[in-house]
């Protein structure tokens, strides 16, 4: 891997309404799929919102999994760091695009710290880098 880490961004439509608006059941899923790609689970937190939403995170050795659900509009918002070569944070996003029973789904990945791409070496800033710092402009993707 020539990035620290691996970020997917998972959009979840037409989800099980009754799924992800349960936090024991958010909680069991961010669980397994911390499982599933054999991830070194820290913790779990998750809280639910009133009337409705749940809010989770799984924090992992290896970065974390997190998650957000609107089930008034059957939605998930999925976020899963992976810092770890061995380990396929698409294996992740699978599991819990199946475990919300999601109807659609739409992921975007990005490289993390993707040092070599940009020939960063330690210590050293580019004039590319000292541009951007200097800009007073928002950068969007």
């Amino acid at each position: 891997m020539n990035a620290l880490g691996r970020h997917l961004i998972l959009e979840t439509w037409g989800c099980c309404k009754d799924i992800i608006d349960n936090v024991d059941v958010v909680t069991e899923i961010l669980t397994k799929a911390a499982e599933s790609i054999r991830a070194t689970l820290v913790n779990v937190v998750c809280h639910r919102f009133s009337p409705y939403g749940v809010t989770g995170v799984a924090i992992l050795a290896e970065s974390h999994i997190s998650v957000h659900t609107w089930p008034e509009y059957a939605y998930a918002a999925v976020d899963i760091f992976i810092c770890d070569s061995t380990i396929n944070p698409q294996d992740a996003a699978s599991f819990i695009t199946q475990a919300f029973h999601a109807k659609e789904f739409s992921l975007l990945e990005l490289k993390r710290g993707d040092f070599l791409s940009k020939r960063i070496q330690a210590g050293k800033t580019t004039e590319t880098n000292e541009q951007a710092r200097d800009s007073q402009s928002s950068i969007y993707l």
